[in-house]
């Protein structure tokens, strides 16, 4: 039988989110939907949309991995060298999305995206899996390469260059955090009249808050 995609849709009933109920800064209420999503079992409730932009202004977008927030800032890590990382230095201007469809939500931020600190990075980093950090080192993100053999390969060389050793975070390899300027709540609602609670970063160091039309 033949879906037709234009005729898919889905009424939002589930809450509603006005601008009274919402706390005085983005974090604090991301830090409220966050829990609730652990709280519903969302699968991969920390996985957000990352839109990274090229030196031609071609946007490309990509979901990783939220691993904390830190002084008010979404923190992820990836290979410095991958297509991400190097558009990041070419552009800090960056955007997350997360989606938590069980809730029927939506937080978009735009911000800035920064190197964490060696340290932090490496410290992370001691904290993964052996064979995640083994990845780490094995994968030349982003690039062509012949076959799936040649991942194996490089990872089997690892393996065994650090047989029974700890292993070192690669200067390849670390963390950003992305500062937000702006952050957007969306909650879904009937007859697509969503609710739209958003906050800017202003001038004197404050976030204003603003409903806007779905």
């Amino acid at each position: 039988m033949e879906i037709s995609i234009s005729q898919l849709r889905r009424e939002y009933k589930l809450a509603s989110l006005d601008i009274q109920d919402v706390r005085k800064t983005p974090i604090e209420q991301f830090e409220i939907w966050f829990s609730e999503a652990l709280k519903a079992e969302i699968l991969e409730p920390n996985a957000m949309f990352l839109a990274t932009v090229s030196a031609t202004g071609q946007p490309s977008c990509r979901v990783v991995l939220l691993k904390g927030i830190i002084d008010g800032g979404f923190v992820f890590y990836t290979n410095y060298q991958s297509r991400k990382g190097v558009e990041i230095a070419q552009n800090q201007s960056v955007a997350l999305t997360f989606f938590w469809a069980e809730l029927e939500r939506q937080v978009r931020i735009e911000g800035k995206a920064s190197f964490l600190s060696a340290e932090q990075s490496t410290h992370y980093f001691l904290s993964r899996p052996r064979e995640s950090q083994l990845g780490a080192w094995a994968s030349p993100q982003s690039q062509v390469i012949e076959s799936r053999n040649v991942l194996e390969n490089l990872f089997a060389k690892y393996e065994k260059e650090f047989e029974n050793k700890e292993i070192p975070r690669p200067t390849h390899w670390g963390g950003y955090v992305v500062q937000p300027h702006y952050v957007e709540f969306w909650q879904g609602r009937e007859n697509r009249l969503h609710d739209r609670i958003c906050y800017v970063w202003q001038e004197n160091q404050t976030w204003k808050v603003q409903r806007l039309a779905p």
